[in-house]
């Protein structure tokens, strides 16, 4: 992601002043790598956080919802470094309207345009025209020129994160009725663990199987598996205190959710070599633990690596025609096209 400082203006009714932003497009260029001398500059000027237009391409932006855009420049890298005789600007936003006077559009002199606390309803196209004027060095004549400059700018979110478990328990016997008492007590313990960290276990559930193995004949083995999840009561209430950061506090909860419960099931296998003389009928197959990392996006919201290429791994608002109305990883095409917004959660 390409982020940088400028000196914004301090946005109306305490707006962030943080930059969140992936670009795409001439002049937009991320990763680290070996550039040719001449389009170092051009990175530098994205590191300053401004982001320059295409008049052979729109310039695709992405940035993070709640916080301000970096600012969009009404010209090329190239023009930036000429004079300019009268130079006049004229942006437009998705509403087709003019941007001077908005409350949340930071203008300046020089034709950049900032928008601040962003929103998924300010997605959509921000085009700039820009006037300048060429005289003549021997006859004075002055010629007007003009050219366009279109961003295209998206709304989006970190992707949530889950994590679905999988563990193994030796029992006597599937028919025994301990079996299912023994996976109601684990998950009661489970949610215990994680539970001031406002994450819960859900989608849990269990199979009984009978295991040949080579060293010990045939075992009857509980497969149990869960998701951890960082949506237990009360999560909302972290959304409220820190708006912009939502994904990455409830994302870092649900990490430290992880990490115990596999802390947990590392010291069963403790236990059970040291402190157990009569090993328990039920009781943990040693290694058996593992992790798959799950995504999901909020309502509205979805993962497209052919249309957001740049920002794959982000849930990007979904686009006008399409919704989103639950935590999928996708936005649905609408079969009958009547949501004109972007971030449509139903058709």
């Amino acid at each position: 992601m390409a982020a940088g400082g400028g000196r914004p203006r301090s946005p109306p009714g305490g707006l962030l002043g943080t930059v969140a932003v992936v670009v795409t497009g001439l002049g937009a260029l991320a990763g680290v790598r070996a550039v040719p001398k001449e389009e170092q500059h051009s990175i530098d000027l994205i590191e300053r956080n401004y982001i320059y237009g295409d008049t052979n391409q729109e310039v695709s932006v992405y940035v993070k919802v709640f916080t301000n855009s970096p600012f969009l420049v009404c010209m090329d890298v190239a023009r930036s470094q000429e004079d300019l005789i009268d130079p006049k600007y004229l942006w437009i936003g998705p509403d087709g309207k003019n941007l001077e006077g908005r409350m949340y559009a930071n203008l300046t002199e020089a034709g950049k345009l900032m928008v601040m606390g962003f929103k998924e309803s300010m997605s959509g196209a921000y085009t700039c025209t820009l006037s300048h004027k060429i005289i003549e060095t021997t006859t004075q004549e002055e010629r007007e020129m003009f050219e366009a400059y279109k961003f295209m700018v998206y709304a989006y979110r970190e992707a949530d994160h889950a994590y679905r478990v999988f563990v193994r328990f030796t029992t006597k016997a599937c028919e025994l009725a301990a079996n299912g008492l023994f996976f109601e007590e684990l998950k009661k313990i489970l949610n215990n663990i994680v539970s001031d960290l406002t994450c819960h276990v859900v989608e849990s559930s269990y199979k009984c199987h009978s295991v040949k193995t080579p060293k010990q004949g045939l075992l009857h083995e509980l497969f149990v598996s869960f998701q951890v999840n960082p949506f237990a009561p009360g999560w909302e209430e972290v959304c409220h205190q820190v708006p912009y950061d939502c994904e990455d506090v409830t994302n870092t909860r649900v990490r430290e959710a992880r990490d115990r419960i596999g802390e947990f099931f590392n010291k069963q296998t403790y236990a059970l070599k040291h402190e157990f003389q009569t090993v328990p009928t039920i009781h943990y197959v040693d290694n058996s633990f593992s992790v798959t990392h799950v995504d999901s996006c909020r309502p509205g919201f979805g993962k497209n690596n052919r249309t957001h290429k740049t920002c794959a791994s982000c849930c990007v608002v979904c686009d006008p025609g399409t919704y989103s109305p639950n935590n999928e990883m996708t936005c649905q095409i609408c079969t009958r096209p009547r949501v004109k917004e972007y971030g449509a959660r139903s058709c």
